[in-house]
């Protein structure tokens, strides 16, 4: 069975409600119209070897849960499942009688202390998240990985672009070389004339890879 199916023949619908924004009341008019609901799999289907759990739309703004599907979600005290059974009758589309026999009493346990408190802990984590950026916004200008290159100097490091600034040298006149038994550590050479081709730092400005050049024998180490 597909979405579409299930549009053109109702029969296998057990339930339909309107859910989100427009059943708390706070949508706006721009709002989207989240639609939820339960069907049932025609015979062949569901004793055959094409179960399907969920049907929904395109944009996911329209869902339906099977009934087996449905009530196994609920016994896991799902919070969007018990949702639907407590839906506002406004907001209830198309019930079938046999829903009235799923009430939200036969399905709440202690389960729902950790789904539900997991689901709060989960936004409050969400919001905590979009508070940090709203303190601090990360910078609109992109990072390259020499932002996160260091340079050795007496016993600490200091940060690529702030050495090459102070030694007043231009990264595309630098090239690096591998240094053999060290993961991701590059000895960096300086060709002040710009004859020897050095191909600088990065292989293009916006690219995510470092560049390494072809180093004549003998070239000292600046660093």
């Amino acid at each position: 069975m597909t979405y579409k199916d299930l549009q053109s023949d109702p029969n296998f619908l057990l339930y339909e409600c309107t859910t989100g924004s427009r059943a708390y009341g706070i949508d706006l008019p721009t709002s989207d119209i989240d639609i939820r609901g339960v069907f049932i799999l025609p015979k062949a289907e569901f004793y055959g070897l094409h179960y399907t759990p969920q049907l929904s739309d395109d944009t996911n703004d329209t869902v339906y849960y099977e009934l087996g599907r449905f009530v196994e979600l609920l016994a896991k005290n799902n919070p969007n499942m018990l949702e639907l059974l407590a839906t506002p009758e406004d907001c209830i589309r198309y019930r079938h009688p046999l829903m009235e026999q799923l009430t939200p009493e036969l399905f709440l346990s202690k389960k729902c202390k950790d789904t539900f408190g997991g689901y709060a802990y989960s936004q409050i984590k969400k919001a905590r998240g979009l508070n940090k950026k709203i303190v601090n916004p990360m910078p609109r200008e992109r990072q390259t990985p020499l932002d996160f290159c260091y340079v050795l100097q007496g016993n600490g490091s200091v940060p690529l672009r702030q050495w090459l600034t102070e030694n007043e040298l231009t990264p595309s006149r630098c090239g690096l070389s591998a240094i053999p038994h060290f993961r991701e550590v590059y000895a960096l050479h300086y060709d002040p004339t710009g004859e020897l081709g050095y191909a600088g730092l990065l292989r293009k400005p916006a690219s995510n890879d470092l560049s390494l050049s072809s180093i004549p024998k003998g070239a000292p180490i600046l660093a």
